[in-house]
């Protein structure tokens, strides 16, 4: 739904039938998305990557053939485009040190896509730049002093007293803890608005495939580009439409799994590995996560299928795996499956494209949809990253 539409909307149907947040609780106030221009086709993803990269191997074409199939998403957007490589042909050539193209690349691509983010959340939220009082950003895709947070700063024209908060190479938990810290911001500071920010792009791992490395055909298949941008605080004004009460968060990390989840930077770029434990450690470890979450909303009867869910899809054997393991009935995970369908893997902004479309579906239910709600991510640690929240 366009951000005009929403408000809109909002004004025809009034404020009456909505909750109302708890006093002194941070809430979002408004969110907003944006992409890059090059639109990328998972059916026609393999003839065009492996033309683009000049590889020829049927052995690599028939696995990234099935990946793409697994993965089950349709579309992504990448800043990776064949203009990308025709000025920089380097990127595709095994063992180039190519880190400074990429950084090239990326630091621009990543800020100009958090810039275009904000504008829509700030269109949304229907109030002026000069009223935000704290920028968090998130990007685990740009490396450079000063960081993307002042650049965009500068762009959006916040005042040079906003105070920033730069939170880098968290990987796929780094929108959770984005909000984390914007929450605790919100609430200890009376008045402030923070704009959260997270913007990713897949540039610094875009590789040629190799054998020996199998993961990388993983991401050509999997993960995408874009960013996000909500506006938190507390106590709204009656100019401003709440949807989400931040109510608590929760951090925690799994000891002895730091090797389950690597990512290295060097002079060809940043490359990953993941363990195929993975899915296996965050099911045996994610029920009794959750039930911490849902005993802070003070209620012993709410159950694990009584709340509205926003779960990071790393992948599409996660999404399963979590819903086997805590019986959710299907459409409990279907706002993070579509997302993973529309979007593909974007890292830390993925938890917000999800809750975009939650917040979607909790509209149509009004008052008839659930009012508590987990947002979940994990990533490099192993590290889960926790959210109950209100819908309002």
């Amino acid at each position: 739904m366009l951000a005009s539409e929403r408000v809109e909307k909002q004004k025809e149907f009034g404020k009456s039938t909505k909750r109302v947040a708890y006093q002194g609780k941070a809430t979002l106030l408004a969110l907003g998305k944006a992409f890059p221009s090059n639109v990328v086709s998972q059916e026609n993803l393999v003839e065009e990557y492996l033309r683009e990269i000049k590889c020829d191997d049927l052995s690599i074409k028939d696995k990234l053939q099935h990946l793409c199939k697994s993965t089950t998403v349709k579309t992504r957007y990448t800043v990776m485009s064949r203009e990308t490589l025709q000025k920089y042909p380097e990127l595709a050539t095994e063992g180039s040190p190519t880190i400074k193209q990429r950084l090239e690349i990326a630091n621009e691509a990543v800020v100009q896509m958090a810039y275009e983010a904000s504008l829509v959340c700030i269109k949304e939220w229907g109030r002026t730049v000069e009223d935000i009082t704290h920028l968090v950003y998130v990007s685990s895709s740009e490396f450079r002093l000063p960081g993307g947070d002042l650049y965009l700063s500068t762009q959006l024209g916040l005042r040079n007293e906003v105070q920033r908060v730069m939170l880098y190479f968290l990987g796929c938990y780094g929108g959770l803890s984005g909000l984390r810290v914007a929450k605790d911001i919100a609430e200890n500071n009376p008045g402030s608005r923070v704009l959260l920010t997270t913007s990713e792009t897949t540039v610094l791992g875009f590789r040629p495939p190799n054998k020996a490395r199998p993961y990388d055909l993983v991401g050509a298949a999997l993960f995408g580009d874009g960013a996000a941008a909500l506006i938190i605080g507390a106590d709204p004004r009656e100019s401003e439409s709440p949807f989400m009460e931040l109510h608590c968060a929760l951090q925690q990390f799994l000891p002895q799994t730091q090797g389950v989840i690597d990512g290295r930077l060097s002079e060809e770029g940043i490359s990953f590995k993941l363990g195929r434990d993975l899915p296996q450690k965050i099911e045996d470890n994610v029920e009794e996560f959750c039930k911490k979450l849902v005993a802070k909303a003070g209620s012993g009867s709410l159950e694990l299928n009584d709340l509205f869910w926003a779960v990071h899809p790393g992948g599409p054997a996660i999404l399963s795996g979590l819903e086997t393991k805590l019986k959710l009935k299907p459409e409990k995970l279907e706002c993070s499956r579509r997302a993973l369908m529309d979007y593909g893997n974007v890292s830390s902004n993925t938890i917000f494209y999800i809750m975009d479309k939650v917040r979607d579906e909790l509209e149509k239910k009004g008052t008839e949809g659930e009012e508590w709600g987990l947002g979940l991510a994990f990533g490099p640690g192993i590290t889960f990253e926790g959210f109950l929240m209100r819908s309002l």
